[in-house]
């Protein structure tokens, strides 16, 4: 590991030097690229050389130990030590964190997806129930959440919603949410106090840049038409919303959420990035293996990822075989525990690839 730390380094000063260069400051494209390369090895370095510099001061204390017989300088030399020492050990396994093969979309804001899967009108109001929640979450992790596309039903419930999470390290927190989220309980319709299944599909995504992927103008068809409210009805005299096709793969990407036709189209134009971005990295993923050991679940949308039961104040994540019994508070945003589980997960598959 040693060697790689050492070209880490070399790369990280080669960076510092290029982004200090007038002849590079001029190539925005350049920039963003090495910001971003240099933002994703800083703290390798940073915690590479703080370890130094604590064995620095290990050698330097190991050296004050007096040689004659002075209790009490030697018992508050040995105390800096071992606190030196703990710092050492917590900075060393860092490291080791930071040295693991790490996802290059971590510290990228989110696309999220939400929609009502199979349970009629249940399952829109499970979708909305799962908007607030990371929405709440967001909340609690100061991020921003802006709402891109909505398709709202007549009960109060959600088809289809799609959101942008921005925020530190937003994909990286978020990215095992995509799956089958599926609740059981009594719906207010229900006389007999039958408690119905039903389910909505998360899918995260990571913003894509313009620089992660090219959408040629060509490749895309921009379709403009009044944005529609509850039952389908225009709520707008004026066309403003936007559908944008990715010609060569299907993909569609909506916008009716603001006024402005313009702003409709940059963001629907950024989703269809994100999703095509997403499309053309599954397809890598699957030629290259069908069982990536680091991602936590298959990431096949069909799989069962987490059931919430009213009945029982449960949540229960199946992958990681976690259940707790605080439903209330987890559709309330608090979530953190279970995404801290799944991030160990992925890293104890990492260590053992």
């Amino acid at each position: 590991m040693q060697k790689k730390i050492q070209e880490i380094e070399k790369r990280f000063d080669l960076l510092e030097s290029q982004l200090k260069d007038p002849d590079v400051s001029g190539d925005y494209s350049k920039i963003q690229k090495l910001v971003k390369e240099h933002g994703n090895i800083k703290e390798k370095v940073e915690t590479v050389r703080a370890i130094r510099k604590l064995e620095e001061k290990i050698t330097d204390t190991n050296s004050m130990i007096p040689s004659s017989n002075e209790e009490e300088l030697t018992i508050l030399i040995q105390e800096e030590l071992q606190t030196l020492k703990l710092k050492k050990s917590k900075l060393n396994k860092r490291l080791s964190e930071l040295m693991l093969p790490k996802d290059i979309n971590d510290n990228k804001n989110v696309i999220l997806e939400i929609r009502a899967g199979t349970g009629g009108d249940e399952a829109g109001l499970f979708a909305s129930n799962l908007f607030r929640m990371y929405n709440r979450y967001a909340q609690r992790k100061g991020w921003q959440t802006e709402v891109i596309n909505a398709n709202e039903t007549g009960v109060g419930g959600i088809k289809e919603i799609v959101f942008q999470i921005n925020g530190e390290d937003a994909y990286r927190n978020l990215k095992h949410e995509s799956g089958i989220h599926r609740v059981q309980r009594v719906p207010l319709t229900e006389s007999s106090g039958r408690i119905h299944t039903s389910a909505s599909t998360i899918a995260v995504l990571p913003e894509a840049q313009e620089v992660d992927i090219e959408i040629k103008t060509e490749d895309i068809q921009i379709d403009i038409f009044h944005a529609s409210g509850h039952g389908g009805q225009n709520v707008q005299k004026v066309a403003t919303a936007v559908r944008i096709t990715h010609k060569p793969s299907g993909i569609v990407s909506i916008c009716q959420d603001e006024r402005s036709q313009y702003k409709n189209k940059t963001k629907a134009l950024g989703v269809l990035r994100s999703r095509v971005l997403a499309a053309e990295a599954q397809k890598h993923h699957d030629e290259i293996s069908k069982n990536r050991k680091s991602q936590v679940g298959t990431g096949d949308r069909s799989g069962r990822v987490r059931t919430y039961n009213f009945p029982q104040n449960r949540v229960t994540d199946h992958r990681i075989s976690l259940t707790m019994h605080n439903l209330t508070e987890v559709l309330d945003g608090d979530i953190q525990e279970f995404i801290d589980k799944l991030l160990e997960l992925e890293q104890t598959r990492k260590t053992q690839e």
